[in-house]
């Protein structure tokens, strides 16, 4: 395969497709200018582009893509709203990002937390997600979902939906399998796709655990002459689970190794296996500590 192979996607459970790997403009980016990063980005060949509200970065952004010469066609957007500002409506703050992105629709606007919305319980949380609802059936984005959502708040949603969320993200990687693992398999029965942010969490925020050395389920996969690395072995476990990988970075080198995980055979389920026995027991999380298990 070559590094052209196109990057894969998961089916919505609304029918749209999502690239299975994606790259954020949060973290080390927040509030940061991101135009010629996002350019960098595109032109490595990553066009699955994540940001928020919160990021305050979604008009660098929009410039990064004009950029970079790539086609709003062969982009795929998602932006998120993580509070409602005082006198306006969660419309209101949908076609501002719009306007900010430069776009007449989004691929995937979520509810970036239910934390903001549950002022007066969960009514108040259903009726954020019923604003999402409207603005899908207005045209004015093609898939609605969710982030950082837990059963019960999925639950609470779901009691007056009319539209299940196609995407749920979260901060997920090995050292959380044990304490998501009801969770994604809520997720899975209703049909709704995780996203995963943080997914390389074992390399760089936990270090000194059983994936930070070389391990026993290395796949020697090649790539640009050796083996694959460890990052690209994760995201393919990623892959393997049916989650889509989002990850952040700014230099060149990491981007085209992240794209480059395309190119890779996928896990076999005894190496998938070993991953999960290796995360197994072992524990992490990086955000939202104290609030989420």
């Amino acid at each position: 395969m070559s590094s052209s192979t196109k990057i894969g996607t998961f089916l919505l459970n609304d029918g749209t497709r999502i690239p299975r790997t994606g790259w954020g403009t949060g973290t080390a980016l927040f509030k940061q200018d991101v135009t010629d990063v996002t350019a960098l980005a595109i032109k490595s060949g990553l066009t699955h582009l994540d940001t928020a509200q919160a990021y305050c970065n979604e008009d660098s952004l929009a410039s990064g893509i004009a950029t970079s010469g790539v086609p709003r066609s062969s982009i795929y957007l998602l932006t998120k709203i993580n509070e409602l500002p005082e006198g306006k409506t969660i419309r209101d703050t949908i076609v501002e990002s719009l306007q900010k992105l430069r776009i007449d629709t989004i691929d995937l606007f979520l509810i970036h937390s239910p934390l903001k919305f549950r002022g007066e319980g969960k009514k108040s949380l259903q009726a954020a997600w019923r604003a999402l609802e409207e603005a899908k059936a207005e045209g004015l984005a093609k898939s609605i979902g969710v982030s950082n959502f837990m059963i019960e708040d999925l639950e609470d949603i779901l009691e007056t939906a009319t539209v299940v969320p196609a995407v749920n993200q979260i901060e997920f990687h090995a050292y959380l399998l044990d304490a998501t693992r009801e969770l994604l398999e809520y997720n899975a029965k209703k049909g709704i796709v995780i996203e995963a942010y943080g997914g390389l969490s074992p390399l760089f925020r936990k270090t000194g655990g059983p994936l930070d050395y070389p391990p026993p389920f290395n796949i020697q996969a090649t790539y640009a002459g050796g083996s694959a690395t460890q990052g690209q072995i994760l995201i393919k476990w990623l892959h393997a689970k049916g989650i889509v990988a989002l990850t952040t970075t700014s230099k060149e080198s990491r981007m085209k190794e992240i794209r480059a995980t395309e190119t890779l055979p996928d896990l076999t389920a005894d190496e998938v296996k070993a991953i999960d026995k290796a995360g197994s027991g072992q524990h992490h999380r990086a955000y939202w500590k104290g609030i989420l298990p």
